[in-house]
């Protein structure tokens, strides 16, 4: 894109502040809306179907898939092809993708199923990053609005669960073709979206290129470089929640686990709509530390919570699932934004972070989780969850306390 047009392209977003937002806020709602009709009940539907000896195994693909994917589609393919291309490309493909899965979730089938539910997640998560980087692209300067936006994504995954449900699909594996629908949809809308331009890397070695030298070459900043190593250690106690918190509430003698995990996403969206005025009233490190201080409070309070007179704290760790993910993962987008913005390659730093946080992150915490509640009798009882939740806790504790003592914030602040 010329000097010119980028210019003349610009000013068409400023003077058309209130439609684009509209127009990012529905791209984040159908991204989040395709994830969450499927792998919140994921695992219900493949133990209805018998294949639950496979569980693991489906929810070890999404980690790797972020590291192969994000490395190859987010961070690679956006030197050459637009964002905006890259997302139609992809949900596409995936969409029909999802389409072929419920076919495949059979006994005689369920190994081809894991894999394919791979090539799937592979597609999926680099549109993740992608999605951020158009947000961020096209609000230029005001990345102060992009936690706005971004909190549709979370109704998205909110409304996605209430249409399962409401619907009485989610022990069903149709659950895949109302997500193939909105991923069609999300393809076909995406030629619509702001044509950001694609990465423009000053390196013009086609190896270099290839490895994304110039987006690595962004962790010889220290400050960047302490934040990318804090995110991806802070993602390890988040995959820990994700498999966990859920029998472990049960476990407390709380009936409708569901609902009371809704108080996460509920804060979620409370907190990411507070967002543009924290951040331009604190700046970037203050949230960052909060949200990594609320990951070691609440597994204290799981570590402390039971069914009986301390069950206010079993409420209380979930509800702050809104600190702990937006003052963290959503001001760390902003951050990486606004550190790759001028080296021209923010589409491949967006998904350099994908690729720590859900992939790198994520597959270490499946695996410590693993290994953790593999120490727990065949029924454990919630003594045996709590010793299990101080061990997430001293970590995000200890990460806590290396971010606060290591990190400097060197970037301007975003003007309001």
């Amino acid at each position: 894109m010329a000097v010119a047009d980028t210019a003349q392209y610009s000013t068409g977003m400023a003077q058309s502040g209130g439609l684009l937002t509209g127009r990012l806020s529905a791209m984040m709602f159908m991204q989040f809306f395709v994830w969450g009709a499927w792998t919140v009940t994921l695992g219900l539907v493949m133990q209805t179907v018998g294949i639950g000896n496979l569980i693991g195994n489906a929810f070890s693909v999404g980690p790797i898939a972020s590291i192969v994917g994000s490395f190859l589609l987010g961070m690679a393919a956006a030197r050459y092809v637009s964002p905006r291309m890259l997302m139609v490309i992809l949900h596409l493909v995936g969409g029909v993708l999802l389409f072929v899965l419920p076919s495949l979730v059979t006994p005689e089938n369920g190994g081809t199923f894991v894999w394919l539910l791979l090539c799937y997640m592979i597609l999926y998560m680099p549109t993740v990053g992608l999605a951020n980087t158009i947000a961020l692209k096209s609000f230029g300067e005001r990345t102060d609005k992009f936690p706005f936006v971004r909190a549709f994504g979370t109704l998205g995954w909110i409304t996605a669960g209430l249409i399962i449900g409401w619907a009485g699909l989610s022990a069903s594996p149709e659950i895949f073709r109302v997500a193939a629908v909105v991923s069609i949809a999300l393809g076909l809308y995406s030629f619509t979206l702001p044509n950001v331009t694609a990465d423009a890397p000053r390196d013009e070695s086609v190896l270099r290129q290839v490895l994304c030298v110039e987006a690595f070459g962004l962790l010889k900043q220290r400050s960047f470089l302490i934040f990318m190593t804090c995110a991806t250690l802070i993602s390890v106690p988040l995959a820990m929640y994700y498999a966990y918190a859920s029998p472990y509430v049960g476990a407390t003698g709380i009936s409708n686990v569901g609902g009371t995990l809704a108080i996460g996403q509920m804060s979620e969206l409370v907190f990411m709509f507070s967002m543009p005025w924290l951040y331009r009233r604190f700046g970037v490190k203050p949230l960052l530390l909060v949200g990594m201080a609320a990951w070691a409070l609440r597994y204290a309070l799981f570590a402390i919570g039971d069914g009986g007179s301390s069950i206010w704290a079993v409420y209380l760790g979930v509800a702050l699932h809104g600190v702990c993910y937006d003052f963290f993962f959503v001001a760390g987008a902003i951050y990486t934004g606004t550190i790759a913005t001028p080296k021209g390659v923010n589409a491949q730093a967006q998904g350099m972070l994908t690729l720590f946080t859900y992939g790198v992150g994520m597959l270490l915490g499946s695996q410590i989780g693993a290994l953790l509640y593999a120490q727990l009798p065949a029924s454990p009882t919630i003594a045996d969850w709590q010793h299990m939740w101080w061990y997430p806790a001293i970590a995000a504790a200890v990460i806590a306390l290396l971010f606060q003592f290591t990190f400097r914030d060197d970037t301007r602040k975003i003007a309001a």
